[in-house]
């Protein structure tokens, strides 16, 4: 019963003190570092296909099976990249038709 004592004294200022703390010590910088990593790492993927792709085109594979596997592990990542691109955006835009 304490807990909800507790809850119902925090003032507005309390509470936005407490956002901010909670906003500097993991959110915005951890998610952007996070989303970087994995661009580049979509990148690195992509650029591994494109020289397997080569590789078919001059006739210089060495293995025909890896760089299959190399192609499409590279479409089916930037396939995954759009998705969660399209799911972010959208979920953007329904916050912005959100009234207050």
């Amino acid at each position: 019963m304490s807990d909800i004592t507790n809850i119902s004294g925090a003032s507005t200022a309390d509470l936005l003190k407490q956002k901010s703390k909670i906003e500097n010590a993991a959110g915005g910088d951890a998610f952007v570092s996070h989303l970087k990593s994995a661009i580049n790492e979509v990148n690195d993927i992509q650029k591994t296909s494109e020289d397997a792709i080569a590789d078919l085109a001059t006739g210089q594979v060495q293995n025909l099976h890896q760089a299959a596997l190399a192609i499409n592990k590279a479409e089916i990542s930037m396939k995954l990249m759009l998705e969660i691109r399209n799911k972010a955006l959208n979920a953007y835009k329904e916050i912005g038709r959100t009234q207050l």
